[in-house]
């Protein structure tokens, strides 16, 4: 097991025309099972093949166990890399693509290496499947085996490629599950990186964020959700997304309301979202569908239409004539008509202030900001 850090890492293509990674600062503590996610072309990928090897930095320095070895070629870095599309071989059989690795980077006789890959096998269930080649496997099977792969090695560090993405929905939670059973009993350093927030919220003990390039935050999984650093940050974290609102900023009287659009109006109470909005004539609001309630008319709720009513089996999703894609997650009882004028309300602790130029959050307060302006 080893730390893993991330120095000022950065990878452009095109002679510098496309910046891939853009100066990432990262430590992953021994031990500590880190997810990293965010959009398609963000650069988590990217970020993780240079971990392993695979990439070569334009900048900046990768450490891992304290040794740097940005400049080590991949077959001497103490990592294994599980690969999306698993990478094995289709000539040869389980037993012989487990080995595979001990073979080329380990001084293992031959007995050694299969009681070792036996013993790996019977850890991940595949015991059985030893002498099969991966055409004979099904998807969950080769996922396993390509686990299998990387855990022989007994590495510094397992580096994940998006590998349940190829799987479907059922197995991509049994085998979430498998994998982080095996973390808890391996406690080797694991970074994650996946597309799917709900994967990267579930299974790490740290998320993190990225957005072109740009690292936009790190922290506990809840954290990060409670607490986002910026707007992109907190509608790419949580389904549904969280719902914005551009507003302006109307102080006078002793008051400081929120006033958009549709007729919408909301007075700050609190004072530390009146002291938040000091100073700016008009921020984005945004607040969680979770966080919306039906209520009835007076006191601080808000007059809109019911558009579209979604049921989800436990709730059901109303879709609100409040802005764009504005959505309340209320109980399954909770059943309007179409078209119908309702009530809703929600709590002051619970609203987001974002500047609405540069998208960052009027409210955070984590002590390290890792949230540049994506």
């Amino acid at each position: 097991m080893a730390t893993v850090t991330l120095d000022d890492l950065t990878k452009e293509y095109s002679n510098g025309q496309i910046l891939a990674v853009d100066g990432v600062d990262l430590t992953v503590e021994d031990g500590e099972f880190v997810t990293v996610v965010g959009p398609s072309g963000c650069g988590k990928s990217t970020t993780l093949r240079m971990i392993a090897g695979l990439e070569r930095p334009t900048d900046g320095h990768i450490h891992v166990g304290g040794e740097d070895v940005t400049d080590v070629h991949a077959r001497k870095r103490d990592v294994a890399m599980v690969f999306q599309n698993y990478a094995l071989y289709p000539h040869k059989t389980v037993r012989q693509n487990m080995a595979f690795g001990l073979r080329m980077s380990t001084d293992l006789s031959k007995d050694e290496r299969h009681e070792t890959v036996r013993e790996t096998a019977e850890m991940m269930g595949i015991e059985d499947l030893l002498d099969q080649k991966p055409d004979e496997l099904s998807g969950g099977q080769k996922q396993r085996v390509a686990l299998g792969r990387a855990i022989v090695r007994d590495p510094d560090a397992f580096l994940f490629d998006e590998p349940l993405s190829n799987l479907d929905a059922k197995l991509r939670t049994t085998m979430r599950t498998e994998i982080q059973r095996l973390q808890n009993e391996l406690e080797t350093t694991s970074i994650y990186v996946t597309h799917d927030q709900e994967e990267a919220m579930t299974m790490g003990d740290r998320i993190v964020i990225l957005n072109g390039g740009r690292l936009q935050q790190t922290g506990v999984p809840k954290e990060v959700y409670d607490d986002p650093a910026n707007e992109f940050v907190a509608g790419f974290i949580g389904s549904p997304s969280m719902n914005f609102l551009t507003v302006e900023v109307e102080s006078g009287g002793g008051t400081t309301t929120l006033v958009g659009p549709d007729g919408f109006e909301y007075a700050l109470a609190d004072e530390r979202l009146r002291n938040a909005v000091r100073g700016h004539d008009r921020v984005r609001l945004g607040i969680r569908p979770e966080d919306v309630s039906v209520s009835g008319p007076g006191g601080d709720s808000v007059e809109t239409e019911v558009e579209v009513l979604e049921p989800v089996g436990s709730d059901n999703y109303l879709h609100l004539a409040l802005g764009d894609e504005f959505i309340a997650r209320v109980p399954s009882d909770v059943e309007p008509d179409p078209g119908e004028a309702i009530h809703v309300a929600f709590d002051s602790t619970d609203l987001h202030l974002f500047d609405a130029e540069e998208g960052d959050s009027l409210l955070y307060e984590a002590e390290e900001s890792a949230a540049p302006t994506p």
